[in-house]
C-alpha cells in the first residue's frame, strides 16, 4: 500500500471512530454531515434504516448506545470508493429495551463526495455463539 493509499485509509478510519462516537454520544449534528443523505443502515434484525430514519430514532433515544467498540479496521480503498470492515462489541438499548451485550461484524461503504468522505451504506450482522 502507497503512503498516500495509507494515510487515506487511516482517515477513513478516524472518521468512522468519530462517527461512532457521536452516535454513543447521540450527537447528531456531529453524526449527520458524516451520514449521506441517501445513507442506508441493515440493522442485525434485516430491517432497512434511511439516514432520517436512524438518527432521528438515535435521537429520541429509541436506538442508544451504551458501548460501541471498534476492533481493527479493515480498509479497502478504491479511488473515491471505500469498503470498511471490522467486528465490534456492543452494548445497546433498543426501544427501552437492553439487548445483550453481543459482537457484530459491521460492513459500511464510504464515497468520498463535495471533498469529504461519508458513509453511505452500513450493515451490521450479529457474530454467532459458539
Amino acid at each position: 500500500m502507497t503512503s498516500d493509499v495509507q494515510t487515506e485509509a487511516d482517515n477513513i478510519r478516524e472518521i468512522e471512530r468519530t462517527r461512532l462516537r457521536a452516535l454513543v454520544e447521540a450527537d447528531i449534528s456531529a453524526a449527520k454531515p458524516l451520514h449521506a443523505d441517501d445513507f442506508q443502515l441493515i440493522t442485525p434484525i434485516g430491517v432497512a434504516l434511511s439516514r432520517d430514519e436512524y438518527l432521528g430514532a438515535v435521537a429520541a433515544g429509541h436506538i442508544k448506545y451504551r458501548v460501541w467498540e471498534p476492533g481493527d479496521i479493515a480498509v479497502r480503498l478504491h479511488g473515491p470508493v471505500a469498503v470498511i470492515r471490522y467486528r465490534a462489541r456492543l452494548e445497546v438499548f433498543f426501544n427501552g429495551h437492553a439487548v445483550p451485550p453481543a459482537e457484530y461484524w459491521h460492513t459500511d461503504t464510504y464515497e468520498h463526495r463535495e471533498g469529504e468522505w461519508m458513509v453511505v451504506w452500513s450493515q451490521a450482522t450479529a457474530v454467532g455463539r459458539q
